[in-house]
């Protein structure tokens, strides 16, 4: 047998190597085609917290009391994860702000000795104000700064001014007491100084007793020395806690505001009505009988209580003793005793009486005779 040509050997260890290869790109194009294209390169993350976004400040005499919601994620919407460093910050003047002076650092221990549990638990904290901070003029800017574990931040929170006026020192000596037309509040109230653009005010606030918040029920220009007020809302049989405040009012600066001075101390008021009308006046009695049974009309000054409740009538026969007459309790100002007889003296008098049984004393009485002979 003869052995191939040289040529054809060859010619198919060429396609031999061809299939291999087509075979290879074949592979290579049916596994690139099951696979997703490379995407842009990502940074690794950094961990940042989110900075906070809901900071608030109310100042209260020498004390700033600060609520914010501490950040739950990263800038990378990832879990936020590992300690962190909360930063108070307080700027002098400066609105707005990038610099952080720090007032306080806060571990995450500190946080939740300070924040209560919820669904989105809020922080509080109060920055207790130096005496040297306290001019008419200024303001401080706060802002909060939250860290992660290598000190850095995703920057400065949104940020509140307060005002940094004098505020008055507590009312001192105060008192509550109740007499016919309900609570009277009395208090000193110590000297202020006379600061241009700032004025001062007096504050008095009522919750009903072992309620949860205070309500402002009467405000009046602020008087060194004594002061007093009355409470016009209160409801007579219930029970407050009272206290006051004095409060600065900017009339003209930059941050028009005001702030309260601290409070009072507390103090509880049984608002209970042992108080009874005033006496009725001007009693008069006037007999009758022309072409009817005789009678004999009583008419008298009606009584302004908003709680009066009526008027109650006695009366007494030829000198005897006084007696409740049959009327019972009298709306009107004006009752007609019909039971009387001839030959016989009737004299009366008339109490008030309010909503809760409270009685005045008896009028001066008034009377009149029946003849013998009625007409």
């Amino acid at each position: 047998m003869q052995s191939p040509p040289a040529f054809c050997y060859a010619d198919a260890v060429a396609m031999t190597k061809s299939s291999i290869l087509a075979a290879l790109c074949a592979a290579l194009l049916a596994l690139s085609a099951g696979c997703a294209a490379p995407g842009v390169p990502q940074p690794p993350s950094l961990h940042l917290p989110v900075a906070v976004d809901n900071l608030s400040a109310v100042r209260k005499g020498s004390r700033v009391v600060l609520v914010w919601s501490p950040p739950q994620e990263t800038t990378d919407r990832a879990a936020l994860r590992g300690p962190s460093i909360t930063r108070i910050c307080r700027v002098i003047n400066q609105y707005p702000t990038n610099a952080c002076q720090v007032v306080k650092e806060l571990r995450d221990s500190d946080l939740a000795t300070l924040q209560p549990s919820g669904r989105r638990p809020l922080v509080t904290f109060e920055d207790v104000l130096p005496a040297s901070l306290i001019r008419a003029q200024d303001e401080a800017t706060y802002a909060i700064e939250v860290a992660n574990a290598r000190g850095r931040s995703a920057g400065l929170s949104n940020q509140v001014r307060v005002s940094l006026v004098p505020v008055p020192a507590a009312p001192a000596e105060f008192q509550a007491a109740v007499d016919a037309q309900g609570p009277v509040l009395r208090w000193s109230a110590p000297p202020v100084p006379p600061v241009a653009g700032l004025g001062y005010r007096s504050r008095l606030y009522r919750r009903v007793h072992g309620g949860k918040d205070f309500v402002m029920v009467v405000e009046q220009p602020y008087r060194v020395g004594e002061n007093e007020a009355r409470d016009g809302s209160f409801e007579w049989e219930k029970t407050y806690d009272y206290k006051a405040a004095a409060v600065s009012v900017q009339e003209s600066a930059k941050l028009a505001t005001e702030i309260e001075g601290d409070d009072s101390a507390a103090l509880t008021l049984q608002v209970h009505d042992t108080f009874p009308p005033a006496v009725p006046t001007g009693l008069q009695a006037v007999f009758s009988s022309v072409g009817q049974k005789p009678f004999i009309d009583l008419t008298w000054a009606p009584g302004l209580e908003p709680d009066l409740a009526g008027y109650l009538v006695y009366r007494r026969v030829d000198g005897g003793p006084f007696g409740k007459a049959p009327a019972g309790t009298v709306k009107a100002p004006s009752w007609r005793d019909t039971d009387v007889q001839p030959g016989h003296a009737y004299q009366y008098a008339v109490s008030a009486i309010d909503l809760r049984g409270n009685e005045s004393a008896p009028s001066a009485a008034a009377g009149e005779t029946v003849p013998l002979e009625v007409k």
